[in-house]
């Protein structure tokens, strides 16, 4: 179908692509919903062990800084670097990796590249002095950029790596907390920022008899090319002769799939649902471009692509790609701007003819490609887009046309039945192999203060969760009342975007700001009014779309915890546009003075 000939669908269609949907949903419901996932821990720990830096043993540390960072990937980074830049010189970073880079570090599969423009998606460019090389940056590449900030802004000096944060205590005499490690440290800070994200502890499948497998296996944030061979850009010559099963087809199987392909005497991949597959056009960036450019460019393109993509208008799309010519479709899963002349009746029939469009040429493309009909009809997607993460590819697709190469659908078996010692099977049918590689994801909300991995005690010994209850409160979703000098990175409570960095940057920004206000009038606390909590709360609570609705309807998947999406949503709806101005505006027009406190 072509994308110039929008296809006006009779209501007999229509009502034939919902049927398919919710066929296709059922297809792929389990029961126990996040429960068929396994933690990478225990007798799997193995699993996330850190590959590439070897750990080092060390003295424990008691001592005092004025400002601790949890987190060493771009949102820590940049609150680093935004202290830095507010003059803020006692800093400690602190990660559970071996070096900076957050998902970066740890991601390092073949074929890894981001799918964000890397002009928008790599921070802090111009301060480094850099331009990406491609438009869409390999792993590699965006992981030293990291380390490049680190350098930049002296944030190794005091770095704790392959260090977990066990607990917070805040103690009220004199206005610091009290932060212990896995590593026995014990020291003091005046201002804890936790930004250690969702997406870092890999999960495995439940699969019966997973522990008895006599073959080789490994989880694709802890890529062993010991056993493969090979680099990020492939290679992988030490897959010759073997056969090599892939779990998963979701982002990073799309990427990593080519790859083994290329270089396993056979690979089956094992499907549960497949992807939305659409062009990727990746490419060099040209360098007499990037000799024309001039200070605030990077700010100009960043704010362009968010602008874009939540709905608002700019006279030029300086990026134009696959994410900004669908931003009314990403309206369903993420804030942003809605249209205001029309109801919400008419806009959800729009948008739903729009999203049928949208996968009609996904589908199309896949019938393009393809060449046998039967693994063509496999590898459609049967959902709305934003259902799950939309992928881009001009590798992914054509390795299907491979002989050496098998889907395997495991839809109606409730994904793979067993391991074997020798084999994965999937129904009675079974596949020998010689390695097994687990493309299946990270634990969604894992991480932090939020699932209860870090205890946080605030004033009078206050458990975080224990204030939070009946949900999350905060102001701005950064700090809450009694847990002073405390301040959170990441989508709760404020506004998120397919461009997450952007956000983390704004939030960083914000953080660094009120501190250095605070550090200027000689406050000691930086903490939320009882009343201030309250209103932002109600805030959130008038303001936040409901997605329970699609997300209920689509596919199982990590965006709608396997099928099972939370009933209340905790993002601010306007979107992050907006939000990032009332945070300015906050600032210059004294909201900062109802959080600033001497005693």
């Amino acid at each position: 179908m072509s994308p110039h000939s929008p296809h006006r669908y009779r209501p007999d269609e229509l009502a034939a692509l919902r049927a398919r949907y919710q066929r296709e949903r059922d297809r792929r419901i389990r029961p126990e919903g996040t429960g068929q996932y396994r933690r990478a821990a225990g007798e799997f720990g193995y699993y996330a062990t850190d590959p590439y830096t070897e750990r080092t043993e060390r003295e424990p540390v008691h001592d005092r800084v004025e400002a601790l960072v949890i987190g060493g990937g771009f949102g820590g980074l940049l609150t680093g670097a935004r202290l830095r830049q507010a003059g803020v010189r006692d800093i400690r970073m602190l990660d559970e990796a071996g070096d900076f880079g957050g998902t970066w570090y740890w991601n390092r599969y073949p074929g890894i590249h981001c799918d964000i423009e890397s002009t928008v998606y790599m921070p802090l460019l111009e301060e480094v002095g850099y331009v990406p090389q491609w438009r869409y940056a390999p792993g590699e590449e965006i992981r030293r950029h990291a380390m490049a900030i680190a350098k930049q802004f002296d944030l190794y000096a005091d770095a704790l790596f392959h260090t977990r944060a066990t607990e917070l205590r805040w103690n009220d005499d004199t206005a610091e907390w009290t932060v212990t490690t896995d590593r026995g440290d014990r020291f003091r800070a005046r201002y804890v920022m936790v930004s250690s994200g969702t997406l870092t502890q890999p999960k495995l499948p439940g699969i019966p008899g997973i522990e008895t497998f006599r073959g080789h296996t490994f989880h694709t944030s802890r890529w062993d090319y010991g056993y493969t061979g090979g680099d990020q850009d492939g290679g992988l010559h030490k897959l010759a002769g073997k056969r090599v099963g892939v779990v998963g087809t979701g982002a990073t199987g799309i990427q990593v799939i080519p790859h083994v392909a290329r270089d396993a005497e056979h690979l089956y991949v094992f499907q549960r649902t497949p992807s939305s597959v659409d062009v990727r056009d990746n490419r060099p960036i040209d360098p007499a471009w990037a000799a024309t450019l001039k200070p605030g460019w990077q700010r100009e393109r960043m704010d362009n692509f968010l602008t874009i993509v939540t709905g608002g208008h700019a006279d030029q799309d300086l990026i134009d790609d696959g994410w900004t010519a669908t931003a009314r479709l990403q309206r369903q899963m993420l804030t942003g701007t809605l249209d205001p002349t029309i109801s919400a009746e008419e806009r959800d029939h729009l948008d739903e003819l729009a999203d049928f469009r949208k996968m009609d040429q996904i589908r199309a493309r896949v019938d393009e490609i393809v060449t046998d009909p039967a693994t063509a009809e496999l590898l459609k997607p049967w959902y709305r887009y934003m259902c799950k993460r939309p992928t881009f590819s001009d590798l992914y697709l054509q390795t299907f046309n491979r002989p050496d190469v098998t889907l395997v659908d495991t839809a109606d078996t409730g994904g793979i039945t067993a391991l074997t010692e020798t084999a994965v099977v999937v129904g009675q049918q079974r596949y020998e192999v010689d390695c097994v590689i687990f493309a299946t994801g990270f634990e969604v909300g894992i991480s932090g203060v939020v699932s209860g991995t870090l205890p946080v005690h605030g004033r009078d010994g206050l458990p975080l969760l224990d204030h939070w209850r009946n949900g999350p409160r905060s102001l701005h979703g950064f700090s809450s009342h009694g847990f002073p000098n405390l301040f959170h990175l990441g989508a709760l409570q404020n506004a998120a975007s397919v461009n997450f960095v952007h956000v983390l940057q704004e939030q960083a920004t914000h953080i660094a700001a009120v501190i250095a206000e605070a550090a200027r009038r000689g406050a000691r606390r930086i903490e939320p009014t009882a009343e201030a909590e309250q209103r932002w709360v109600d805030t959130i609570r008038e303001t936040a779309p409901d997605t329970f609705t699609f997300q209920a309807d689509c596919t199982p998947g990590y965006y709608n915890g396997e099928g099972r999406p939370r009933p209340v949503n905790n993002s601010f709806g306007p979107g992050p546009v907006v939000f990032h101005e009332l945070l300015r505006d906050w600032r210059e027009n004294g909201g900062i003075d109802e959080v600033l406190h001497a005693g």
